[in-house]
C-alpha cells in the first residue's frame, strides 16, 4: 500500500511539474507574441537594417520553397483527386465527387500540409539558428550596441514564416481547384457554371471564415513557437547537453501538438 501511495504521489509531482512548465512556456509564447505585435505597429521596425533583414528573410523563404512545394502539392493533389473521383463513381456518388475533393483537399489537407512544410523547412531551423546565436552571445552583443535583437533577428523570421504559410495556402488552393476542374470535367468551359456553383456552396460564409482563421492560427503557431523557444527557453533546455537534432525534435513536438489542436477545433467547427 505504501509503495502504491508513493508511486501515486510521484506521478502527481511529475504532473504538477509538467503543468507548470507548460504554463511557463505558454506564457513566454504569449509575451513574445505581444512583443512582436508591438514591433509590427512600430514604424522604426521597417527602417534601415531591419528592413533589409525582413526583405532577406522573405526572399529566402519564398524563393526556395514556393515553386517546388507547388509542384509537389500539385502531383499529390492529382493522385488524391483521381482516388476520390474513382471511389465516388464506384459507389454511385459521382455528383458528390467535386464537393468531396474540395472539402478534403482544399479545406483540410492543403492548410495543414503548408503549415507543417513551413515549420520543417523554415521556422524550426530558424529557431535552432537563433538559439545558437543566443548561446554564442551574439544577441547580447547586439543589445550592448543599441540594436534590438528581437527586431533585427526574430521579427524578420516570424514575418517570413507567417507570409510563407499564407502564400503557399493561397497558391496551392487555386492550383488544386483548377486541377480538380480539369480532372473531373476535362478541357472544356461548358461545365464552369456548375463547377463554380458547387464550389460556392462548399465555401459558405462560415466555412470560409473557419478556413481563414485556421490558416491564420497555423501561420502564427509555426512562426512564434520555435522562435519564442529559441529566445526565452533556459540555456540548459536549448543547448547544453543536447544535439541540434534533439533541440529541433523538442520544438517540433510542442509545435505539432498545437497544430493538431487547431486542426481538431477546425474540424469540429466545420462538421459539428
Amino acid at each position: 500500500m505504501s509503495n502504491v501511495l508513493d508511486a501515486l504521489l510521484d506521478s502527481l509531482r511529475r504532473l504538477k511539474h509538467l503543468t507548470l512548465r507548460f504554463a511557463a512556456r505558454a506564457w513566454r509564447t504569449f509575451s513574445f507574441a505581444a512583443v512582436i505585435l508591438s514591433l509590427l505597429l512600430t514604424p522604426s521596425s521597417y527602417r534601415g537594417d531591419n528592413r533589409v533583414a525582413i526583405e532577406k528573410q522573405l526572399i529566402a523563404g519564398t524563393g526556395q520553397n514556393v515553386l517546388w512545394f507547388t509542384v509537389l502539392c500539385s502531383l499529390v493533389s492529382l493522385v488524391l483527386i483521381r482516388i476520390v473521383v474513382v471511389t465516388a463513381i464506384s459507389y454511385g456518388l459521382s455528383r458528390f465527387a467535386l464537393e468531396m475533393v474540395v472539402r478534403v483537399l482544399v479545406l483540410e489537407l492543403i492548410p495543414l500540409t503548408a503549415a507543417v512544410f513551413v515549420a520543417l523547412r523554415c521556422t524550426l531551423p530558424d529557431g535552432v539558428e537563433l538559439a545558437e546565436l543566443r548561446a554564442r552571445g551574439v544577441l547580447d552583443e547586439m543589445a550592448r550596441r543599441g540594436v534590438d535583437p528581437v527586431g533585427r533577428e526574430a521579427l524578420p523570421r516570424v514575418l517570413a514564416g507567417v507570409f510563407l504559410v499564407w502564400l503557399l495556402v493561397a497558391v496551392t488552393c487555386v492550383v488544386s481547384l483548377l486541377l480538380a476542374y480539369f480532372t473531373i470535367y476535362g478541357f472544356t468551359g461548358s461545365a464552369f457554371a456548375g463547377y463554380t456553383r458547387v464550389v460556392g456552396q462548399v465555401f459558405s460564409p462560415a466555412v470560409s471564415v473557419i478556413l481563414l482563421l485556421k490558416t491564420l492560427f497555423f501561420s502564427i503557431a509555426v512562426s512564434l513557437i520555435p522562435i519564442s523557444a529559441a529566445l526565452y527557453d533556459h540555456v540548459s533546455n536549448t543547448l547544453r547537453g543536447r544535439s541540434k537534432a534533439a533541440r529541433e525534435l523538442a520544438s517540433m513536438v510542442r509545435l505539432f501538438s498545437v497544430i493538431l489542436l487547431i486542426e481538431v477545433i477546425s474540424l469540429v467547427g466545420n462538421y459539428y
